[in-house]
Protein backbone atom coordinates (compact mmCIF):
# COMPACT_ATOMS: atom_id res chain seq x y z
CA UNK A 1 0.00 0.00 0.00
CA UNK A 2 2.79 2.34 1.10
CA UNK A 3 4.54 1.81 -2.33
CA UNK A 4 1.18 1.97 -4.36
CA UNK A 5 0.78 5.69 -2.79
CA UNK A 6 4.23 6.36 -3.87
CA UNK A 7 3.80 5.42 -7.33
CA UNK A 8 0.51 7.22 -7.14
CA UNK A 9 1.77 10.28 -6.56
CA UNK A 10 4.95 10.50 -8.65
CA UNK A 11 2.65 10.02 -11.76
CA UNK A 12 0.36 12.08 -10.14
CA UNK A 13 2.73 15.08 -9.92
CA UNK A 14 5.30 13.87 -12.87
CA UNK A 15 5.78 17.91 -13.74
CA UNK A 16 7.23 18.97 -10.10
CA UNK A 17 8.85 15.60 -9.65
CA UNK A 18 11.00 15.61 -13.13
CA UNK A 19 11.54 19.38 -11.93
CA UNK A 20 13.03 17.84 -8.13
CA UNK A 21 14.34 15.56 -10.51
CA UNK A 22 16.08 18.10 -12.90
CA UNK A 23 17.24 20.60 -9.83
CA UNK A 24 19.01 17.30 -8.15
CA UNK A 25 20.81 16.81 -11.46
CA UNK A 26 22.35 19.91 -11.44
CA UNK A 27 23.84 20.21 -7.99
CA UNK A 28 24.92 16.44 -8.33
CA UNK A 29 26.73 16.92 -11.62
CA UNK A 30 28.84 20.35 -10.85
CA UNK A 31 29.80 18.47 -7.47
CA UNK A 32 31.05 15.50 -9.71
CA UNK A 33 32.86 17.45 -12.28
CA UNK A 34 34.10 19.88 -9.74
CA UNK A 35 35.08 17.26 -7.05
CA UNK A 36 36.14 15.17 -9.62
CA UNK A 37 38.90 18.01 -11.59
CA UNK A 38 39.64 19.37 -8.18
CA UNK A 39 41.06 15.44 -6.83
CA UNK A 40 42.91 15.91 -10.18
CA UNK A 41 43.78 19.24 -10.62
CA UNK A 42 47.08 18.56 -8.39
CA UNK A 43 49.00 17.39 -11.10
CA UNK A 44 47.77 19.04 -14.07
CA UNK A 45 48.47 22.74 -12.86
CA UNK A 46 51.93 21.72 -11.90
CA UNK A 47 51.79 20.16 -15.09
CA UNK A 48 51.21 23.88 -16.74
CA UNK A 49 53.68 25.25 -14.30
CA UNK A 50 56.39 23.20 -14.83
CA UNK A 51 56.37 25.04 -18.19
CA UNK A 52 57.86 28.36 -16.70
CA UNK A 53 60.90 26.78 -15.21
CA UNK A 54 62.52 24.91 -12.71
CA UNK A 55 61.76 24.42 -9.20
CA UNK A 56 64.37 23.46 -7.60
CA UNK A 57 68.42 23.90 -8.31
CA UNK A 58 70.78 21.47 -7.15
CA UNK A 59 74.67 22.85 -5.85
CA UNK A 60 78.18 21.32 -4.44
CA UNK A 61 78.27 22.06 -0.72
CA UNK A 62 79.78 25.57 -0.28
CA UNK A 63 79.07 27.21 -3.75
CA UNK A 64 77.09 30.52 -3.58
CA UNK A 65 73.39 30.00 -3.78
CA UNK A 66 73.12 33.64 -5.19
CA UNK A 67 75.18 33.52 -7.65
CA UNK A 68 73.08 30.05 -9.06
CA UNK A 69 70.00 32.10 -8.22
CA UNK A 70 70.55 35.44 -9.48
CA UNK A 71 73.67 36.37 -10.96
CA UNK A 72 75.42 38.43 -8.24
CA UNK A 73 79.21 37.96 -8.58
CA UNK A 74 80.53 34.90 -7.71
CA UNK A 75 82.14 34.25 -4.29
CA UNK A 76 86.36 33.26 -4.36
CA UNK A 77 85.77 29.68 -3.41
CA UNK A 78 82.64 28.91 -5.30
CA UNK A 79 83.83 28.08 -8.86
CA UNK A 80 86.14 25.62 -7.88
CA UNK A 81 83.46 23.22 -6.60
CA UNK A 82 81.73 20.87 -8.65
CA UNK A 83 79.29 18.27 -9.23
CA UNK A 84 79.62 15.20 -11.53
CA UNK A 85 77.73 15.07 -14.24
CA UNK A 86 77.55 10.80 -14.11
CA UNK A 87 75.74 11.29 -11.09
CA UNK A 88 73.11 13.18 -12.77
CA UNK A 89 70.78 10.35 -14.15
CA UNK A 90 70.79 9.32 -10.71
CA UNK A 91 68.12 12.00 -9.77
CA UNK A 92 65.35 9.59 -11.88
CA UNK A 93 66.16 6.78 -9.20
CA UNK A 94 64.91 8.57 -6.15
CA UNK A 95 61.31 7.81 -4.30
CA UNK A 96 59.78 10.25 -6.34
CA UNK A 97 61.63 9.79 -9.64
CA UNK A 98 58.01 9.82 -11.26
CA UNK A 99 57.64 13.43 -9.92
CA UNK A 100 60.77 14.47 -11.50
CA UNK A 101 59.48 16.32 -14.89
CA UNK A 102 62.92 17.72 -16.34
CA UNK A 103 66.48 18.87 -15.01
CA UNK A 104 69.52 20.00 -16.87
CA UNK A 105 73.08 20.51 -15.80
CA UNK A 106 74.96 24.40 -15.94
CA UNK A 107 78.52 24.70 -15.81
CA UNK A 108 79.36 28.44 -15.24
CA UNK A 109 82.07 30.42 -16.16
CA UNK A 110 83.08 34.19 -16.71
CA UNK A 111 84.35 35.16 -20.14
CA UNK A 112 85.33 38.30 -22.05
CA UNK A 113 83.18 38.37 -25.22
CA UNK A 114 85.02 39.49 -28.35
CA UNK A 115 88.41 40.51 -26.30
CA UNK A 116 86.31 42.94 -24.45
CA UNK A 117 87.31 44.05 -20.65
CA UNK A 118 83.78 43.30 -19.64
CA UNK A 119 82.94 39.65 -18.08
CA UNK A 120 80.16 37.93 -19.18
CA UNK A 121 78.35 34.93 -17.50
CA UNK A 122 79.03 31.98 -19.78
CA UNK A 123 76.73 28.60 -19.15
CA UNK A 124 77.35 25.53 -20.80
CA UNK A 125 74.52 23.01 -20.88
CA UNK A 126 72.62 20.42 -21.84
CA UNK A 127 69.88 21.31 -25.15
CA UNK A 128 68.48 18.18 -25.59
CA UNK A 129 69.93 14.97 -24.00
CA UNK A 130 68.79 11.49 -24.22
CA UNK A 131 70.23 9.65 -21.26
CA UNK A 132 70.17 5.71 -20.22
CA UNK A 133 68.78 5.24 -16.75
CA UNK A 134 70.28 3.12 -14.22
CA UNK A 135 66.64 1.71 -14.41
CA UNK A 136 67.01 0.37 -17.85
CA UNK A 137 64.69 3.72 -18.73
CA UNK A 138 65.61 5.93 -21.41
CA UNK A 139 65.24 9.98 -20.70
CA UNK A 140 64.97 12.87 -22.84
CA UNK A 141 65.62 15.88 -21.11
CA UNK A 142 67.68 19.42 -21.12
CA UNK A 143 66.84 22.79 -21.73
CA UNK A 144 64.62 22.79 -24.60
CA UNK A 145 62.35 21.13 -22.71
CA UNK A 146 62.54 23.18 -19.53
CA UNK A 147 62.59 26.93 -20.93
CA UNK A 148 59.98 26.67 -23.62
CA UNK A 149 58.87 29.59 -23.03
CA UNK A 150 61.92 31.31 -24.27
CA UNK A 151 61.01 33.56 -27.29
CA UNK A 152 63.92 32.58 -29.77
CA UNK A 153 65.26 34.57 -32.94
CA UNK A 154 66.97 31.78 -35.09
CA UNK A 155 67.24 27.95 -33.59
CA UNK A 156 67.83 26.09 -30.46
CA UNK A 157 71.28 24.68 -30.45
CA UNK A 158 71.81 20.53 -29.75
CA UNK A 159 74.24 19.38 -28.09
CA UNK A 160 76.77 18.41 -31.18
CA UNK A 161 77.01 22.13 -31.89
CA UNK A 162 80.52 22.59 -30.85
CA UNK A 163 81.17 25.75 -32.69
CA UNK A 164 77.57 28.02 -31.95
CA UNK A 165 76.30 29.67 -28.80
CA UNK A 166 72.61 31.04 -28.32
CA UNK A 167 72.46 34.71 -26.46
CA UNK A 168 70.34 36.72 -24.41
CA UNK A 169 68.59 39.55 -25.76
CA UNK A 170 70.05 41.76 -23.59
CA UNK A 171 73.82 41.29 -24.21
CA UNK A 172 73.32 40.76 -27.87
CA UNK A 173 71.82 44.43 -27.81
CA UNK A 174 74.54 45.57 -25.91
CA UNK A 175 77.52 43.85 -27.87
CA UNK A 176 75.43 44.63 -31.18
CA UNK A 177 75.19 41.12 -32.00
CA UNK A 178 72.74 39.48 -34.33
CA UNK A 179 71.87 35.75 -35.51
CA UNK A 180 74.62 34.37 -37.82
CA UNK A 181 77.57 36.75 -36.36
CA UNK A 182 80.56 35.22 -35.34
CA UNK A 183 81.79 36.20 -31.62
CA UNK A 184 85.31 34.78 -29.25
CA UNK A 185 84.95 34.06 -26.22
CA UNK A 186 88.04 34.21 -23.44
CA UNK A 187 88.27 32.71 -19.99
CA UNK A 188 91.89 31.22 -18.75
CA UNK A 189 93.99 31.61 -21.46
CA UNK A 190 91.65 29.56 -23.54
CA UNK A 191 89.70 31.41 -26.66
CA UNK A 192 86.95 29.79 -28.71
CA UNK A 193 85.61 31.33 -31.57
CA UNK A 194 81.29 30.50 -32.02
CA UNK A 195 78.80 31.59 -34.32
CA UNK A 196 75.34 32.78 -32.86
CA UNK A 197 72.62 30.59 -33.76
CA UNK A 198 69.93 31.71 -31.52
CA UNK A 199 69.41 35.27 -29.35
CA UNK A 200 67.12 34.46 -26.98
CA UNK A 201 64.08 36.77 -24.60
CA UNK A 202 63.55 35.06 -21.45
CA UNK A 203 62.60 37.75 -19.31
CA UNK A 204 64.79 37.14 -16.13
CA UNK A 205 69.15 38.10 -15.54
CA UNK A 206 69.31 34.95 -18.38
CA UNK A 207 69.10 37.67 -20.92
CA UNK A 208 72.76 38.75 -19.54
CA UNK A 209 74.37 35.29 -20.56
CA UNK A 210 75.72 33.22 -22.97
CA UNK A 211 74.72 29.47 -23.15
CA UNK A 212 76.75 26.76 -25.61
CA UNK A 213 76.45 23.01 -25.16
CA UNK A 214 78.01 21.40 -21.55
CA UNK A 215 80.55 19.35 -23.37
CA UNK A 216 82.08 22.62 -25.27
CA UNK A 217 82.02 24.44 -21.81
CA UNK A 218 83.71 21.78 -20.09
CA UNK A 219 86.63 21.44 -22.94
CA UNK A 220 86.95 25.48 -22.63
CA UNK A 221 87.29 25.41 -18.90
CA UNK A 222 89.48 22.09 -18.58
CA UNK A 223 86.76 20.29 -16.27
CA UNK A 224 85.65 17.52 -18.08
CA UNK A 225 82.64 15.33 -16.75
CA UNK A 226 81.82 17.88 -14.25
CA UNK A 227 79.07 20.77 -13.72
CA UNK A 228 78.53 24.24 -11.59
CA UNK A 229 74.71 22.31 -11.00
CA UNK A 230 71.73 21.34 -11.76
CA UNK A 231 68.27 22.88 -12.27
CA UNK A 232 65.18 20.43 -11.61
CA UNK A 233 61.56 20.80 -12.63
CA UNK A 234 59.51 18.56 -10.40
CA UNK A 235 55.80 17.68 -9.23
CA UNK A 236 54.98 18.72 -5.70
CA UNK A 237 52.60 18.99 -2.99
CA UNK A 238 52.12 22.26 -1.41
CA UNK A 239 53.70 22.66 1.71
CA UNK A 240 52.19 22.57 5.49
CA UNK A 241 53.69 22.35 8.85
CA UNK A 242 55.22 19.48 8.35
CA UNK A 243 57.24 19.99 5.18
CA UNK A 244 58.19 23.42 6.56
CA UNK A 245 60.08 21.74 10.25
CA UNK A 246 61.65 19.07 7.66
CA UNK A 247 63.17 21.86 5.64
CA UNK A 248 64.91 23.15 8.77
CA UNK A 249 65.64 19.79 9.95
CA UNK A 250 64.64 16.64 9.10
CA UNK A 251 66.37 14.88 12.25
CA UNK A 252 63.48 16.78 14.46
CA UNK A 253 60.81 15.11 13.11
CA UNK A 254 59.83 11.37 14.67
CA UNK A 255 59.81 8.27 12.99
CA UNK A 256 56.12 8.66 11.99
CA UNK A 257 56.54 12.30 11.04
CA UNK A 258 59.82 11.26 8.93
CA UNK A 259 58.08 8.28 7.09
CA UNK A 260 55.04 11.15 5.87
CA UNK A 261 57.14 13.38 5.01
CA UNK A 262 59.22 11.47 2.74
CA UNK A 263 56.70 9.61 1.24
CA UNK A 264 54.61 12.74 0.28
CA UNK A 265 56.11 14.93 -2.79
CA UNK A 266 56.95 18.15 -0.57
CA UNK A 267 59.52 20.21 -2.45
CA UNK A 268 61.88 19.53 0.45
CA UNK A 269 61.57 15.61 0.91
CA UNK A 270 62.56 15.87 -3.11
CA UNK A 271 65.75 17.73 -2.40
CA UNK A 272 66.45 15.58 0.90
CA UNK A 273 66.90 12.40 -1.66
CA UNK A 274 68.07 14.65 -4.60
CA UNK A 275 70.92 15.40 -2.12
CA UNK A 276 70.86 11.61 -1.26
CA UNK A 277 72.44 10.15 -4.72
CA UNK A 278 74.55 13.23 -5.80
CA UNK A 279 77.51 13.15 -3.87
CA UNK A 280 78.20 16.07 -1.88
CA UNK A 281 75.69 18.15 -3.46
CA UNK A 282 72.75 20.77 -1.94
CA UNK A 283 69.48 20.69 -3.44
CA UNK A 284 67.28 23.79 -2.23
CA UNK A 285 63.55 24.61 -3.80
CA UNK A 286 63.51 27.90 -5.69
CA UNK A 287 61.28 29.49 -3.42
CA UNK A 288 59.31 32.05 -5.81
CA UNK A 289 58.34 29.14 -8.02
CA UNK A 290 57.68 26.93 -5.12
CA UNK A 291 55.93 29.21 -3.14
CA UNK A 292 53.72 30.03 -6.24
CA UNK A 293 52.81 26.43 -7.23
CA UNK A 294 51.53 25.63 -4.18
CA UNK A 295 49.45 29.03 -3.81
CA UNK A 296 48.08 28.94 -7.15
CA UNK A 297 46.93 25.28 -6.37
CA UNK A 298 45.59 26.30 -3.16
CA UNK A 299 43.05 28.72 -4.67
CA UNK A 300 42.13 27.20 -7.72
CA UNK A 301 40.98 24.33 -5.00
CA UNK A 302 39.55 26.49 -2.91
CA UNK A 303 37.54 28.28 -6.27
CA UNK A 304 36.38 25.06 -7.04
CA UNK A 305 35.65 23.98 -3.41
CA UNK A 306 33.12 27.09 -3.14
CA UNK A 307 31.29 26.80 -6.86
CA UNK A 308 30.77 23.04 -5.55
CA UNK A 309 28.96 24.24 -2.19
CA UNK A 310 27.08 27.32 -3.95
CA UNK A 311 25.61 24.84 -6.52
CA UNK A 312 24.66 22.88 -3.81
CA UNK A 313 23.01 25.67 -1.91
CA UNK A 314 21.20 26.35 -5.07
CA UNK A 315 20.32 22.88 -5.10
CA UNK A 316 18.87 22.89 -1.71
CA UNK A 317 17.20 26.25 -2.26
CA UNK A 318 15.39 24.93 -5.67
CA UNK A 319 13.95 21.63 -3.89
CA UNK A 320 13.08 23.60 -0.73
CA UNK A 321 10.66 25.61 -3.07
CA UNK A 322 9.14 22.80 -5.46
CA UNK A 323 8.50 20.44 -2.82
CA UNK A 324 7.09 22.80 -0.79
CA UNK A 325 4.83 23.92 -3.65
CA UNK A 326 3.89 20.02 -3.86
CA UNK A 327 2.82 19.50 -0.31
CA UNK A 328 0.73 23.00 -0.58
CA UNK A 329 -1.01 21.45 -3.70
CA UNK A 330 -1.72 18.14 -2.10
CA UNK A 331 -2.69 19.94 1.02
CA UNK A 332 -6.33 18.31 1.20
CA UNK A 333 -4.91 15.11 0.10
CA UNK A 334 -2.86 15.42 3.55
CA UNK A 335 -5.43 16.26 5.39
CA UNK A 336 -7.96 13.68 4.63
CA UNK A 337 -5.23 11.19 5.85
CA UNK A 338 -5.19 13.10 8.99
CA UNK A 339 -8.21 13.07 9.42
CA UNK A 340 -8.66 8.94 8.75
CA UNK A 341 -6.00 8.43 11.39
CA UNK A 342 -2.91 8.76 10.16
CA UNK A 343 0.02 10.51 12.14
CA UNK A 344 2.18 13.03 11.19
CA UNK A 345 5.14 10.18 11.12
CA UNK A 346 4.07 8.09 8.21
CA UNK A 347 3.07 11.21 5.69
CA UNK A 348 6.39 12.69 6.34
CA UNK A 349 7.91 9.38 5.42
CA UNK A 350 5.57 9.23 2.69
CA UNK A 351 6.72 12.53 1.27
CA UNK A 352 10.33 11.96 1.88
CA UNK A 353 10.30 8.48 0.05
CA UNK A 354 8.43 10.55 -2.92
CA UNK A 355 11.67 12.86 -2.65
CA UNK A 356 14.37 10.84 -2.43
CA UNK A 357 13.19 8.61 -5.12
CA UNK A 358 12.99 11.35 -7.45
CA UNK A 359 16.10 12.28 -5.96
CA UNK A 360 18.07 9.23 -6.48
CA UNK A 361 17.02 9.20 -10.48
CA UNK A 362 18.51 13.04 -10.29
CA UNK A 363 21.46 12.04 -8.47
CA UNK A 364 22.58 9.21 -11.08
CA UNK A 365 21.83 11.27 -13.94
CA UNK A 366 23.59 14.73 -12.79
CA UNK A 367 26.53 12.17 -11.66
CA UNK A 368 27.36 10.85 -15.19
CA UNK A 369 26.82 14.09 -16.52
CA UNK A 370 29.18 15.95 -14.08
CA UNK A 371 31.52 13.40 -15.66
CA UNK A 372 31.37 14.57 -18.85
CA UNK A 373 31.12 18.15 -17.55
CA UNK A 374 34.91 16.97 -15.76
CA UNK A 375 36.50 16.10 -19.26
CA UNK A 376 34.68 19.17 -21.19
CA UNK A 377 36.56 21.19 -18.25
CA UNK A 378 40.32 18.74 -18.55
CA UNK A 379 40.37 19.47 -22.39
CA UNK A 380 39.58 22.92 -22.51
CA UNK A 381 41.80 24.11 -19.54
CA UNK A 382 44.52 21.68 -19.44
CA UNK A 383 44.29 19.68 -22.78
CA UNK A 384 44.35 16.32 -21.03
CA UNK A 385 41.51 14.05 -19.82
CA UNK A 386 40.59 14.27 -15.39
CA UNK A 387 41.07 11.39 -14.05
CA UNK A 388 38.06 9.67 -12.91
CA UNK A 389 38.48 9.23 -9.32
CA UNK A 390 36.08 6.33 -7.61
CA UNK A 391 35.52 8.09 -4.21
CA UNK A 392 33.58 10.82 -5.94
CA UNK A 393 30.84 8.52 -5.93
CA UNK A 394 30.09 7.83 -2.75
CA UNK A 395 30.70 11.86 -2.16
CA UNK A 396 28.15 12.73 -4.34
CA UNK A 397 25.36 10.37 -2.69
CA UNK A 398 25.93 11.81 0.68
CA UNK A 399 26.01 15.41 -0.88
CA UNK A 400 22.75 14.82 -2.73
CA UNK A 401 21.30 13.03 -0.32
CA UNK A 402 22.48 16.08 2.41
CA UNK A 403 21.23 18.38 0.36
CA UNK A 404 17.76 16.69 -0.64
CA UNK A 405 17.15 16.25 2.92
CA UNK A 406 18.15 20.17 3.78
CA UNK A 407 15.57 21.48 1.00
CA UNK A 408 13.20 18.87 2.48
CA UNK A 409 12.87 20.78 5.96
CA UNK A 410 10.82 23.59 5.34
CA UNK A 411 8.24 21.05 3.54
CA UNK A 412 8.27 18.71 6.11
CA UNK A 413 7.46 21.62 8.78
CA UNK A 414 4.57 23.08 6.56
CA UNK A 415 3.35 19.75 6.03
CA UNK A 416 3.44 18.86 10.06
CA UNK A 417 1.44 22.40 10.52
CA UNK A 418 -1.38 21.28 8.59
CA UNK A 419 -4.77 20.86 10.07
CA UNK A 420 -7.06 18.35 9.12
CA UNK A 421 -10.43 20.25 9.99
CA UNK A 422 -9.15 23.52 8.50
CA UNK A 423 -8.10 22.54 5.13
CA UNK A 424 -11.18 20.17 4.40
CA UNK A 425 -13.09 23.15 5.44
CA UNK A 426 -11.46 25.07 2.52
CA UNK A 427 -9.80 28.10 4.94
Amino acid sequence: MFWRMVKGALFRQKGKMLMIAFTVALGASLAAAMLNVMLDVGDKVNQELKAYGANINVMPKGASLLDDLYGVAEDSGASDKYLKESELGDIKTIFWAFNIVDFAPYLNARVKLNSGSQEIKLVGTWFKRRLDLPTGESLETGMINMKSWWDVSGDWLTDQDENAAMMGAVVAERNDVKVGDEITVETRGRMKRLTVKGVFNAGSDEDERIYIPLRVAQELMDRDGFVSGAEVSALTTPDNELSRRAAQNPKSLSIKEWETWYCTAYVSAICYQIEEVITDSVAKPIRQVAESEGAILEKTQLLMFLITVLSLIGSALGISNLVTASVMERSREIGLLKAVGAHNSPISRLVLTEILVTAILGGVAGYFAGLGFAQIIGRSVFESAIDIKPMVIPLVAILTFAVTLAGSVPSIRFLLSLRPAEVLRGR
